[in-house]
């Protein structure tokens, strides 16, 4: 019996990639995909308790054990000790990654009040970032994220060599971007 895939992994298998692949002429390991996500969140004046919350608020969301992050050095102006802790971070990669990137187009971003769209953030090389102020639109958080909220940093790294490539194949997926004027 064969391994059971995430969805949008057989919707990018069975639909986007054969309409890129022949739109663009390209061999089959030449059209962009997606390699990875990371969720990384970054707390400041934290102690260890909400250090704790947040890693585990992002296990929670991410479906998958968050690791802590460290300073790796001290910055006096941000009162920041090298080695201090600041933050947790997740690396979603093959079925998780396909899962979450589900339930973040699906459930938590029309869960967002007055969506006009995300913006087009794109860092040159075809990988997106996203900004949510609020974690409490994640469906799996229930009331818990409600007390406290940090921000949370999305990150879609893709093979595509340019912006134009990872736009493309995020639009594909459904990712609602701002209609530019």
């Amino acid at each position: 019996m064969g391994k059971i895939k995430a969805r949008f992994e057989e919707l990018y298998e069975s639909t986007i990639r054969p309409v890129i692949q022949k739109e663009g002429d390209l061999n089959v390991m030449a059209v962009p995909r997606i390699k990875k996500i990371v969720l990384n969140i970054g707390v400041k004046n934290a102690d260890g308790k909400t250090i704790q919350f947040v890693a585990d608020t992002l296990s929670t969301i991410a479906g998958q054990a968050a690791v802590r992050t460290y300073a790796k050095k001290s910055i006096a102006g941000f009162k920041l000790r090298e080695g201090m802790a600041i933050g947790a971070c997740v690396t979603l990669r093959r079925k998780k990654m396909y899962e979450f990137l589900d339930r973040l187009l699906n459930l938590a971003l029309p869960n967002v009040r007055d969506l006009q769209g995300v913006p087009t953030k794109f860092d040159g090389r075809g990988n997106y970032n996203l900004g949510i102020k609020e974690w409490a639109i994640f469906p799996e958080l229930g009331s818990e994220a409600e007390d406290r909220s940090f921000g949370l940093n999305v990150t879609i790294h893709t093979t595509a060599c340019d912006d134009e490539g990872g736009f493309d194949l995020l639009k594909r997926f459904g990712m609602p971007f701002r209609k530019v004027k």
